[in-house]
């Protein structure tokens, strides 16, 4: 029965779209999901209102990889032999409906993803520029330099989750993999930006700190509290040059357990590698790494970025640190930096190279080292479709000998294409 209704929605929203896509599609303080989304970071803040009535705006996306991956370890542990062909397709499913002058509301659904083949919701928020559905111009002055949103939805914790893959949404990442240690998390909560229009900006949020919703108590409580700010700056400086620079934090006092580096069910984009050869699952976070804090967790993470005519730099620095009840606190920090040049018209064509490095203190009690080099290139071959090739290597040190990291590397080549509108 579940599985009919959810058969019957998605070809409702399906038939639904017919007769929509005609109309305007634009919104307001809305990043576009196409090409013109590239290097948006927060949604953008305008003043100005075109809401005329209630808008559905039914968008998504799908992706589709072809992979030719080697990889080896120490052989103690076998490892699960893989093949060069196509990739699981992955797509997702947009609505963003205008429900009033300055209330926005936007949903995402998977409709297929690593974790979950079947449609499921990854989250949503309400974003408020305005408040006159309280009254007309009730705060107007406070409203034209603040945004709120609500809801059980993606974090703003750092930068880098602006330019990941999101499932199928790949059209922000000039590469087909994300971060090693990827932080991204869908909790429950609330945020407030300010922005000073003159560059500098500033965030505070609230969530719940929990992946999974429930009032079940773990330890005698349902969960606990975490906090997320941001304070940053962003200005085009000339018609050449953007500079942008941000620090985030992001603390949990306690929660059942931490999920800020595994809480993306779209999974890693390199498929089954350095699985062990008996392990049963999807193994749907392969190439990734989580420090599995527990129950505590406090990350920093600051990023520099600069777009210089055609070429463009984005650097993180991230360190974490946390614990399990009754655990010693482990740490973990990561460093990546992108170089990328656009060019060709419209900066349709892009060609770029990934360093990223995590250093960690493991659960084995070890001091591991992951390293990962990628080379990249894409054409836009229209604002809503784009197709990429990496070149990937990632290597394993110090892991515990005999273990299925043990001297482990894999590399190889990645072909994505990407349709997002």
């Amino acid at each position: 029965m579940i599985t009919k209704f959810k058969t019957s929605i998605t070809l409702l929203v399906v038939l639904l779209s017919f007769s929509l896509f005609a109309q305007n599609r634009q919104l307001d303080n809305y990043r576009q999901p196409d090409k013109n989304g590239v290097n948006v970071f927060e949604a953008p803040k305008d003043s100005v209102s075109t809401f005329n009535g209630v808008k559905v705006r039914i968008g998504g996306s799908s992706t589709l990889q072809f992979q030719a991956i080697d990889q080896e370890n120490s052989g103690d542990t076998e490892l699960a032999a893989i093949g060069s062909n196509f990739n699981l397709a992955t797509a997702n499913l947009d609505l963003d409906v205008a429900l009033y002058d300055g209330v926005r509301m936007h949903l995402r659904t998977y409709l297929s993803s690593r974790h979950h083949h079947e449609p499921y919701v990854k989250g949503g928020y309400f974003q408020i520029d305005k408040l006159d559905f309280i009254s007309e111009g009730f705060l107007e002055d406070f409203m034209k330099n603040v945004t709120i949103k609500i809801g059980h939805m993606e974090t703003n914790y750092g930068d880098a989750h602006f330019r990941r893959t999101d499932n199928a949404q790949a059209i922000f990442n000039p590469f087909v993999g994300n971060l090693i240690m990827d932080a991204f998390t869908t909790e429950v909560g609330a945020e407030l930006y300010y922005n000073t229009n003159k560059g500098l900006f500033a965030m505070v949020g609230f969530t719940n700190g929990k992946l999974n919703q429930s009032v079940t108590e773990s330890n005698g409580s349902t969960g606990g509290a975490s906090f997320i700010a941001k304070l940053g700056y962003d200005k085009q400086l000339n018609d050449d040059l953007r500079l942008r620079l941000t620090g985030s934090v992001y603390n949990t006092g306690y929660v059942p357990n931490s999920y800020l580096y595994a809480a993306d069910r779209g999974g890693s984009r390199y498929y089954s590698v350095l699985q062990d050869a008996d392990a049963t699952g999807d193994n749907f976070r392969s190439g990734r790494y989580n420090p599995a804090f527990g129950n505590k967790i406090s990350a920093i993470m600051i990023n520099p970025f600069v777009k210089y005519k055609g070429l463009e730099f984005f650097g993180t620095f991230e360190t974490a640190s946390g614990n399990a009840i009754g655990a010693e606190e482990r740490t973990a920090t990561q460093l990546a930096g992108e170089l990328i040049y656009r060019f060709g018209k419209n900066e349709n064509l892009f060609v770029g190279a990934r360093y990223n490095t995590v250093d960690a203190d493991d659960t084995s009690g070890e001091d591991i080292t992951i390293n990962r080099t990628q080379l990249g290139a894409g054409w836009f071959m229209t604002k809503n479709i784009l197709i990429k090739a990496e070149y990937v290597n990632q290597t394993y040190d110090g892991f515990t000998a005999g273990s299925l990291y043990d001297d482990a590397k894999f590399n190889g080549l990645m072909l994505e294409a990407v349709i997002s509108f």
